[in-house]
This record gives C-alpha cells, sequence and structure tokens, in this order.
C-alpha cells in the first residue's frame, strides 16, 4: 500500500519540497515502502479565505502563482489551497485575488485541490471551479463517529480527521472508509484544546482584515490580533511527547495496516531545517535517517541548485 503524507506550505517550504522530491527519486532506499508525495497545502501569502494559520506579505502575481503551481504539478504533485476561514461570507466570494489562485489551479492537469470548511465557500468554488478537488477540513472539528461516517459519504476527495481522535483505537476502527481519512499526525494544539476554534475564528478575522489593509491602503489599516498560545513556543520534540502525537513505528506497523494511508504533516510556519526533521523522522528509515538529512541539508544551502 501507498503511503501519502500531505506537506505544509506551497511557497514557503518550495525549496525543500523540491529537494525532498529528488531525495526520493534519486534514493529511494532511504524511504519506507510505499512513502509519497500526496499533496502540498497551503496558499499565496496575504490571501482572504486562507485559515489555519495566519499568513500575511506581498500579494503574488499570476505569472508566479502559476510558476510554483505548475512546477509542482510537472513532479506530479498536487497543490491544495487552505481556504478555510470559517468567517467567509457571501460578500467575500467575489475576492479576486483569491479567485485567481482558483484559475491557476484549474490548469487541466487535474491534480489541484481546495481544504474546505465554509460551506457557503464550498458550494461557490464547486459550482465555479469544477476541476478542484476537495478535502473537508480538520477546523470542522467533527468529534462525533456518526457524524465523520456521514462527511466520509460526501463528495470529498478526503476528510482530514479531528487530531484528537489520532489514538482512539476504538473509534479508529469504527470508521467506514479509512481509505478517505486523513490523519494530522505531529499536531502542535494540546489535546483536547478548548481554544482552538476561538483560536482559528481569530485567524479568519485577522487574514479578512489584511487583505482589507492590502486593497485600501491608507483607508483600512491591518492591526494584528493578540492571541497568545504557549504550546506554539514549545519544540518539535515537546511536541512529539503529546498523547495525539503519531510515531512512524505506529504508523507504520498499526495504521496502515488498519487502511489508513494517508498523513498530514503540519508547519506552515516553521523553519525549513524543523520541517525537514518532521520528513527525516516520518518518512525515512532509521538506519539511513543521518545520510538523508545531510544530503537534504547540503542541497538546501547549495546556492547554485535551482528549482524554479
Amino acid at each position: 500500500m501507498n503511503v501519502y503524507f500531505h506537506l505544509p506550505d506551497i511557497v514557503f517550504h518550495y525549496r525543500l519540497h523540491c529537494v525532498l522530491e529528488e531525495t526520493m527519486k534519486q534514493h529511494p532506499e532511504y524511504f519506507y515502502d510505499g512513502v509519497k508525495i500526496g499533496s502540498v497545502y497551503g496558499c499565496f501569502p496575504g490571501a482572504m479565505w486562507n485559515g489555519g494559520r495566519f499568513y500575511g506579505g506581498k500579494q503574488t502575481d499570476d505569472k508566479t502563482m502559476h510558476m510554483y503551481i505548475d512546477n509542482y504539478n510537472e513532479r506530479g504533485i498536487p497543490v491544495r489551497f487552505t481556504f478555510t476561514n470559517p468567517l467567509i461570507q457571501k460578500e467575500h466570494l467575489g475576492n479576486s485575488y483569491c479567485n485567481r489562485m482558483l484559475r491557476a489551479a484549474s490548469n487541466g492537469s487535474g491534480l489541484n485541490e481546495v481544504i474546505i470548511n465554509s460551506p457557503i465557500l464550498e458550494e461557490y468554488i464547486r459550482e465555479n471551479y469544477p476541476q478542484l478537488k476537495f478535502t473537508s477540513s480538520t477546523c470542522k472539528e467533527i468529534r462525533d463517529a456518526d457524524a465523520v461516517n456521514a462527511e466520509l459519504e460526501k463528495d470529498y476527495k478526503l476528510v482530514v480527521l479531528d487530531y484528537n481522535w489520532n489514538n482512539n483505537f476504538e473509534f479508529l476502527e469504527s470508521i467506514k472508509r479509512k481509505d478517505k481519512c486523513e490523519l494530522l499526525i505531529n499536531a502542535c494544539c494540546i489535546p483536547n484544546c478548548p481554544r482552538r476554534g476561538e483560536h482559528y475564528r481569530a485567524i479568519g478575522q485577522q487574514q479578512i482584515d489584511y487583505e482589507k489593509s492590502l486593497t485600501a491602503p491608507g483607508v483600512t489599516k491591518f492591526h494584528e490580533i493578540p492571541f497568545e498560545c504557549e504550546y506554539q513556543k514549545k519544540t518539535l520534540y515537546e511536541h512529539f511527547q503529546y498523547p495525539t502525537n503519531i510515531r512512524p513505528e505506529a504508523l507504520y506497523n498499526k495504521y496502515v495496516p488498519m487502511g489508513y494511508n494517508q498523513f498530514k504533516i503540519e508547519g506552515r510556519s516553521g523553519q525549513d531545517v524543523t520541517i525537514l526533521e518532521n520528513y527525516v523522522y516520518y518518512m525515512i528509515k532509521p538506519e539511513h535517517q543521518r545520510f538523508a538529512r545531510l544530503r537534504m541539508l547540503e542541497w538546501l544551502t547549495d546556492k547554485v541548485r535551482h528549482f524554479m
């Protein structure tokens, strides 16, 4: 069975993903059997519809959008937009920047996708961009087994489960369509975080306010919404100790034999070296990790090597 990993950020970790894909081609022996890149998820900077993590910055022109999307697609890698802002309303659907992203992704490849949360936005994208595939977001926080099974019967390519179910094997066994489930394996949120939904809404409002400040400079000023979370300051290895974390040995020896083979690695706002360590930890056999890590770090710091 192939084992698919969905990787964080289209733009910020672009070079890292090219290095990973090249390493997979040149040294397949480094990797666990069946490991594939399922998609790269994220969006371009300053997108109003983005959710899950705040992403500011200068907005991307159409030529650059096509360059990123087409370069991923030429490698057989789908691009998935994280259009999971829970605060999107009808008045936001005409946003030209987000619509340009969807037009760029509707390139005839049949690869590209959208992660969705808002029913209003989902209906709009389905109607206007039928080439794209849809994933149901973990941001929905579905915590009932019957509701999860009902979600899996809908027209989604995948459903990203709430991370709190990760090690509840009674629940995981009860899922009828394990092949359509995606598990978030390295969540930085504490188990059963009581502020998770509040945090998603705060991020959504930030994205809306930020985009307005870009399109109406001098009229709208962006004020960052403070949202302190001490767990965002913990290290990668501290997150690995959470009971909701899925360890590599369990992933390959327990989850995959159960029928789960879609796994999400979070880290859109992390540094390349931190995300690389996640990739080494989850995808590469222990006896090859030192060699693979060194090789990929050398490529990442090689200023001559081009991937654009």
